[in-house]
């Protein structure tokens, strides 16, 4: 079974946490080292950034973190063998998250033959147009067993949530509001109503809700409303200043209890 699913089965009772970093960044070679780290402190699922020039999605701490990955010479293609090398290790989900430009310039087939190889067990691509993704991303991933998660946004119609729920597997991704990524100090009403609009949809996939989770009242406000939580500006930011993963991923853990 795919790990993605599997973590789901085999979790359906227990809040999830998935933790994002850009590959690269702090240094060209510690992504395995952020990996292992991650974990080893318990993490469930772990989003692996591609750099890219121009990540429309993200906020400034995501972009200046893929802006150093390019400089230190971050590539697709070096990504996918560090994961080689832990590739044996590795026993959680890996879910690759890039964008349409430099996945298309790797090659479809060889990206999602690479997502295997390497250990990987799904990708997001926040700039693939759904209609893509049923006719030409899909018949590829899946071949290869990989999956490609879709993101809802408040402003995504129940129409199309339904549609993405019945043509996608693993998770879906929530996104918690309409802007950029970044950490948030709290949710507010309308993000709320939006979590409760969705949840009052019964969909048959879960769902992860990511964007602006950085302490406690976020963390448990996902976790209430989800299988679980995303976090990434807040880890890559500390991160960046640390330049170590086990001290990050433990002054995470305490910034989350307040």
């Amino acid at each position: 079974m795919n790990r993605i699913n599997q973590l789901f089965s085999d979790n359906s009772h227990r809040k999830l946490l998935s933790l994002y970093f850009c590959a690269g960044c702090p240094t060209l070679d510690g992504t395995g080292d952020v990996i292992l780290a991650m974990q080893h402190h318990g993490i469930d699922m772990i989003e692996v950034g591609i750099p890219f020039s121009d990540p429309l999605a993200d906020g400034p701490v995501i972009q200046s973190a893929g802006t150093v990955a390019l400089r230190n010479g971050m590539t697709l293609r070096k990504l996918f063998a560090q994961l080689k090398t832990i590739k044996d290790k590795v026993k959680i989900p890996l879910v690759m998250m890039g964008y349409l430009n430099v996945i298309m310039h790797y090659g479809l087939d060889n990206f999602f033959s690479s997502c295997q190889t390497s250990g990987a067990s799904g990708c997001i691509i926040p700039d693939l147009p759904f209609s893509d993704y049923m006719e030409v991303v899909k018949p590829i991933a899946d071949k290869y067993d990989i999956r490609v998660i879709m993101m809802i946004t408040p402003e995504t119609s129940e129409q199309r949530i339904r549609f993405i729920d019945e043509h996608t597997d693993g998770f879906i991704y929530m996104v918690s509001s309409a802007s950029i990524t970044g950490a948030q100090s709290s949710f507010d009403e309308a993000k709320q109503a939006y979590f409760q609009r969705i949840n009052a949809m019964n969909l048959k996939h879960p769902r992860m809700i990511g964007f602006g989770i950085s302490n406690k009242q976020t963390l448990e406000s996902a976790w209430h409303n989800a299988a679980g939580a995303i976090i990434g500006s807040k880890f890559v930011t500390l991160l960046n200043e640390t330049q170590d993963p086990d001290k990050a991923l433990q002054q995470l853990f305490e910034a989350l209890k307040h």
